[in-house]
């Protein structure tokens, strides 16, 4: 009897606390993430390019609220996820780059410092998937997961699969059978819109970090056709690319569809965005380089820089009958917003003891007239390019960079262990940052300057230190 008694208190213990879940999540808006690969700012018709078609994610646009000044957390994508995730510069976090000693980085006595090693991305970390699902969220990802170690039922995800590196003949993780020929977005929609279909009556949390529009360049043949007979428009020019957009598009617009069969579009907050700009390079003069497939002009330059171009990129937020339609908001933000945001969604409170960089944006999403205080964005980047070596002089690609923003002005500090050298833009006049006013304005770079180092030391932020090896005359 004794016996009997304690399994039926642990049964009825068990429905409490199932139902408490259940009633937590009752009522609750879904949330529906779109995490695009590789988009630039200007890489979707909504944000002006003539060229690429995207007409499902200009109806979001139409219909909801986009933000000119929108920023991904990192110019390249694994850090860029983490710090999504986990609501966390990647200074605190301690995911900073994509892998530790890249291929190309095979000289080492050509670089002035050693970067600084990535650490695991942190099991004690409540991410935004683990924070909605105590809440009573179901979660699921499907796409690119890029952290490690760990995957992402380990981080929140009740449901999840990925795959990256290839559009056709993929695998996955888990391993499951894929039909022949169908396209890697496909197969991920597929499957997101299953877990939407069998969540429909619950509050969820849909993560979809599609992998388009990375290399490698693959597109199906019947649209890339039908950019062959299109007409290049400021620099985006390339029909593969274009077709690999339209794609991503489809995806979205199924997703959509998805929502509105359901009834789901009133209770579901859609967003989406970008990990970083567009693989592009910019000269001297503004003008693009003849060897890139795209373009993020205006912006300067694009992926793994600290330029605009590099981190600007395109976010939308829809929301239908909560955020009004045709809204275009110049407030800058950043995907470490987003955290901070669903909570705000979703009526919870953040986690104890973790901080979290960004901030709400819910009422800049739902009182139009909203003004959000004035607030400093930062970034920390302590990775190099490639470097060669040219009479005698070491040159690199990119050295470690941090960047603050605030209102109108951006400082970038480029350093090895110690400050280079600084540049000022003001963006409001100068979007392609062309203008340095370092020199003109030193009251402003030191306001500035001040102000990135507090926050790079109250974020733990690890930086280069001196390469022992470093010898430009080295004799191979």
């Amino acid at each position: 009897m004794a016996l009997l008694s304690k399994i039926t208190t642990i049964i009825t213990l068990w429905l409490a606390v199932s139902f408490h879940v259940a009633k937590e999540g009752d009522g609750k808006p879904n949330i529906v993430l779109i995490f695009s690969d590789d988009v630039g700012w200007t890489g979707l018709a909504c944000f002006g390019s003539k060229y690429y078609e995207t007409p499902n994610i200009d109806k979001l646009a139409g219909g909801g609220m986009k933000f000119t000044n929108g920023y991904a957390p990192a110019p390249v994508c694994a850090p860029s996820r983490a710090a999504l995730l986990s609501g966390q510069y990647g200074s605190r976090n301690g995911t900073l780059r994509v892998s530790d000693v890249p291929k190309r980085i095979n000289k080492p006595w050509l670089y002035k410092s050693i970067q600084p090693k990535n650490l695991p991305f942190p099991e004690d970390i409540t991410t935004m998937a683990e924070a909605l699902q105590h809440a009573g969220y179901a979660t699921g990802m499907f796409g690119k997961w890029h952290l490690g170690p760990g995957k992402p039922g380990d981080h929140g995800f009740e449901k999840w699969i990925m795959s990256q590196g290839k559009h056709f003949n993929f695998r996955t993780t888990p391993e499951m059978d894929v039909p022949d020929g169908i396209y890697l977005t496909d197969f991920m929609a597929n499957h997101a819109i299953g877990f939407i279909r069998e969540n429909k009556d619950r509050p969820f949390f849909l993560y979809l970090p599609d992998f388009l529009v990375h290399k490698p360049h693959e597109a199906k043949p019947e649209l890339i056709e039908k950019y062959k007979n299109k007409k290049p428009v400021d620099g985006h020019k390339d029909p593969v690319y274009a077709a690999m957009t339209e794609s991503l598009d489809f995806t979205v617009g199924r997703i959509y569809n998805t929502l509105d069969s359901l009834g789901l579009l009133e209770n579901t907050l859609i967003i989406f965005t970008s990990d970083n700009g567009a693989m592009a390079r910019t000269n001297p003069d503004g003008t693009l380089k003849k060897n890139s497939f795209t373009s993020n002009l205006p912006l300067r330059d694009g992926k793994g820089l600290m330029y605009e171009g590099g981190i600007r990129v395109p976010f939308i937020f829809y929301w239908k009958g909560k955020i009004k339609a045709g809204m275009v908001n110049d407030t800058p933000i950043t995907a470490l917003d987003l955290y901070p945001t669903f909570l705000d969604v979703a009526g919870i409170a953040p986690p104890a003891g973790q901080v979290l960089d960004g901030e709400s944006i819910l009422k800049c999403l739902l009182e139009p007239d909203y003004k959000m205080p004035e607030r400093p964005l930062f970034w920390h980047y302590p990775n190099y390019g490639p470097a060669s070596l040219k009479k005698g002089k070491v040159n690199y690609a990119y050295i470690p960079t941090d960047v603050l923003r605030l209102g109108d002005y951006k400082l970038l500090e480029f350093y090895h262990d110690t400050v280079d050298h600084v540049e000022l833009y003001n963006l409001k006049e100068d979007i392609g940052e062309r203008n340095d006013l370092s020199k003109k304005m030193p009251k402003k770079v030191e306001e500035l300057q001040t102000i990135l180092h507090r926050i790079r030391r109250e974020s733990n932020a690890r930086m280069p230190i001196p390469n022992p090896e470093y010898d430009p005359g080295h004799q191979e």
